[in-house]
């Protein structure tokens, strides 16, 4: 049978690749035949579907027997349903000032959650009990919104990660305040293969009550997940995702990214490469005068100073983004598909802009 015609046409070039975000890439191959494989025929919407029921079983694997699974559109989406399944009307969030959901996400929180984001200043973009104690207070106080949830991200915007016992303490603190804690994972995989331990390691194991999956950034082409780690610590989650607009009617084919990443080691896999394509990169920067890397590189991120001039120049070569303009910091970002001669040619004209 001839495939059907269409008018689309490929409008890019495919070998091209930069570093300016893992959201940048494509979805992986085997993603991309797990979408054709849930295709065809009729499945019940709005995840009463066969894929989206076996993937609550897939995720229990990783995350322990009494974790549920609430696949959405998006990372943001993820982070804003949470939040708002942890918290009363007069909540607030304890976070990095760095944090994805303080910086990357438009106010949504806020403006779509209505919640009010705590934020503490961090120098490497993990919080600790003494920082979150910067905003732990005032509970019996009507005039402040009331901290009731602290929010981490594994790995870190800045490209940090935060050790098991670091997430343990953390969640200790928190829940001896009566605060739950959730955890923004959209490069949750990333953080696994640093750490060279499974996801529940620093997740369901430590204490953490509700976790913000990420696909998308490891080789989905679109999905994340709601995942519930403990059931008494959220209220009404399923109601939440609908009035967030993050309820997917044909729900399989973001449940079957997700088994596609998860059933076996593709997760792993994508972020062990990445991974190991931002080591070789730093590698490579730290040999070059005048270049300066800013923080650890622990997942697939590199961050660096260097002159404002060179990397206008270096940016008409390949995408990547300004992270302190001011400052001349850039964030170079590795992903699933990036190979070993894009990491060499990026060095190389590194070298090249910072020679002129």
């Amino acid at each position: 049978m001839n495939p059907p015609k269409t008018d689309a046409r490929r409008r890019h070039d495919p070998q091209v690749r930069g570093f300016a975000s893992d959201n940048y890439a494509g979805a992986h191959p085997e993603v991309l035949a797990a979408l054709a494989l849930a295709n065809g025929g009729h499945q019940t919407a709005y995840g009463e579907d066969d894929y989206t029921d076996h993937l609550q079983h897939i995720l229990r694997g990783h995350f322990g027997a009494s974790a549920e699974a609430f696949p959405v559109f998006n990372g943001t989406g993820a982070n804003v349903v949470a939040l708002q399944a942890l918290t009363d009307r007069w909540g607030a969030v304890i976070c990095a000032e760095s944090a994805h959901i303080n910086v990357d996400e438009g106010g949504a929180p806020e403006r779509m959650g209505g919640l009010k984001l705590l934020t503490v200043p961090t120098p490497d973009g993990k919080l600790t009990p003494e920082l979150i104690d910067r905003q732990a207070y005032g509970w019996d106080d009507e005039h402040r919104a009331m901290p009731q949830v602290v929010s981490i991200t594994q790995n870190t915007e800045l490209g940090t990660v935060y050790t098991p016992d670091e997430i343990r303490e953390i969640c200790d603190h928190a829940h001896q305040h009566g605060m739950k804690v959730h955890l923004d994972g959209a490069r949750i995989a990333n953080a696994a293969a640093s750490l060279d331990v499974p996801m529940r390691a620093f997740t369901n194991a430590v204490g953490v009550d509700v976790l913000s999956f990420g696909g998308t950034k490891n080789g989905a082409l679109f999905g994340e997940a709601v995942i519930v780690l403990n059931r008494d610590a959220v209220s009404h989650l399923k109601h939440l995702r609908k009035l967030s607009m993050q309820l997917a009617s044909k729900m399989r084919f973001v449940s079957v990214q997700l088994e596609a990443l998860l059933a076996k080691d593709l997760w792993l896999r994508n972020a062990r490469h990445a991974n190991e394509m931002a080591q070789r990169l730093a590698e490579g920067v730290r040999a070059v005068h005048g270049v300066e890397i800013l923080h650890p590189v622990q997942a697939n991120a590199v961050f660096a100073r260097l002159p404002h001039e060179v990397s206008e120049r270096l940016q008409k070569r390949y995408r990547f983004y300004f992270w302190d303009e001011a400052a001349g910091d850039v964030r170079w970002m590795c992903a699933f598909d990036t190979t070993e001669d894009e990491v060499d040619g990026f060095v190389a004209a590194l070298k090249e802009e910072m020679a002129r």
